[in-house]
């Protein structure tokens, strides 16, 4: 519809401008000596105004036809200018320049061929400029204002696609930690499941009162296990931050849970202050993982906890454990070690691991404080 009404509005604009002068040329009584040149003049204006109806499919060629007629017929100048101002519109800056330059020879020409009384060359030659620029500004105005049209819609289409960009990425980051805190805490969990539960299947002669105490363990953790599950699982549901997390002062009830499973393990904590938030969780994943890693690859080796630090100096975590024996047959990924050097990472710290010289395995993190 728009299209439609440009198109209407230009071709009675060509129309209007052909019936005006050839009307001011009857009143003034100007008619060319051969009567039958003002008819043909008339014939070429209104081919050239009903032209303008093709004028989208070839604008250049359009406007040179028309440029060239016009320096011999005046009533189809209304449609050239139509023309040149679908040219400036539509096509490369070259190329109006090209037509413009075809539109002032071709004033030239038709003051050459039929003179406009005693008005000088130069006073139609600038008429004719004028007119010309006027034309071919309001064009450029209106082609760079589409130009700018069409930028900003495509700067807020992409802004729109970097949004969804970016809220994909915030929703892979979020799988990510949830596969993180599953391997976490179902690992610990799951771990203390395999430790008495082997020990249930090694030692059938064992005492009624361990049998009791392993199985109560068992019942207890799997019961965890489940809660931790779930809570894990209420992320899809809810903002990541929503997840219950642990924190330092979890570290004790972690330990005693791993005692009771049979596990030597000594905690000594020397941190100075409250630890934020960040580093509380670092370190308690850090030795949840250590422990887990002793329950499948060391099973019986005693395992030593270590935490200090201060606002000064970050704090240090290290978890040794002694040489142990076989390794217990529980499943792992083999990504526990990779995840936690990236959570440290994450959390501008550095972790390092490896065997010690009696046989054993230490774990060591530092992590900054932040301000």
């Amino acid at each position: 519809m728009r299209d439609w009404l440009v198109d209407i509005t230009l071709f009675l604009f060509a129309v209007l401008f052909g019936l005006v002068l050839s009307t001011a040329r009857i009143t003034a009584h100007e008619l060319p000596d051969q009567k039958w040149l003002f008819d043909v003049d008339q014939l070429v204006g209104v081919v050239g105004c009903g032209a303008l109806w093709l004028r989208r499919r070839s604008p250049a060629g359009l406007c040179t036809v028309l440029m060239v007629v016009s320096s011999v017929s005046e009533l189809v100048g209304g449609a050239a200018m139509v023309a040149l101002f679908t040219v400036a519109v539509h096509r490369p800056m070259r190329v109006t320049a090209v037509q413009f330059a075809l539109g002032i020879v071709s004033s030239v020409v038709f003051t050459v061929l039929r003179p406009e009384g005693d008005l000088p060359l130069y006073v139609v030659v600038l008429f004719g400029l004028a007119v010309q620029s006027a034309v071919t500004g309001w064009a450029l105005v209106v082609r760079h204002r589409r130009e700018l049209v069409a930028s900003l819609r495509d700067r807020a289409l992409r802004a729109e696609q970097e949004a969804e960009l970016r809220a994909e990425h915030a929703q892979l980051r979020a799988r990510e930690s949830i596969a993180r805190e599953m391997h976490d805490v179902l690992g610990h969990r799951l771990s203390l499941l395999s430790v008495h539960a082997g020990a249930l299947e090694y030692r059938p002669d064992a005492p009624r009162e361990d049998i009791a105490r392993a199985a109560s363990v068992i019942r207890e953790s799997a019961h965890q296990a489940l809660q931790d599950l779930r809570e894990v699982i209420g992320v899809l549901r809810a903002p990541v931050q929503e997840l219950p997390q642990p924190t330092m002062a979890d570290l004790p009830t972690m330990i005693a849970e791993s005692a009771r499973a049979g596990m030597p393990v000594v905690l000594r904590s020397g941190v100075e202050g409250t630890t934020p938030d960040t580093v509380g969780r670092t370190v308690y994943r850090i030795v949840q993982e250590s422990l887990t890693n002793v329950r499948k690859h060391a099973a019986g080796a005693s395992v030593e906890v270590d935490v200090t630090g201060a606002a000064t100096d970050g704090v240090t975590v290290e978890v040794t454990n002694s040489s142990g024996a076989a390794p217990s047959g529980a499943p792992g990924s083999g990504q526990g070690l990779v995840g936690l050097a990236e959570r440290v990472a994450l959390a501008g710290g550095r972790l390092t691991h490896g065997p010690t010289p009696s046989g054993g395995w230490r774990v060591s993190a530092w992590l900054p404080w932040p301000a």
